[in-house]
């Protein structure tokens, strides 16, 4: 991976989607396919914590709010 690694979740999901076409174009060799693919592997694990965060944080705050009535 020759690029810093993109930080945010948007980002990240970006960089996704590039993967994916860039695999999909058919024209990469199999060393090149190999690297992209862990990378994308490594990115979507990345967004998955994100993801479990977020909804943790969606969680938390729904419980706290007082119930309406």
């Amino acid at each position: 991976m020759t690029e810093s690694a993109p930080q945010s979740f948007e980002a990240k999901l970006d960089r996704i989607e590039a993967i994916a076409r860039e695999l999909e174009g058919g024209s990469v060799d199999l060393q090149r396919a190999t690297e992209l693919f862990k990378e994308g592997k490594t990115l979507a694990r990345e967004c998955e914590v994100l993801l479990k965060g977020a909804q943790e944080q969606i969680d938390r705050a729904t419980r706290d709010e007082p119930a309406a009535g």
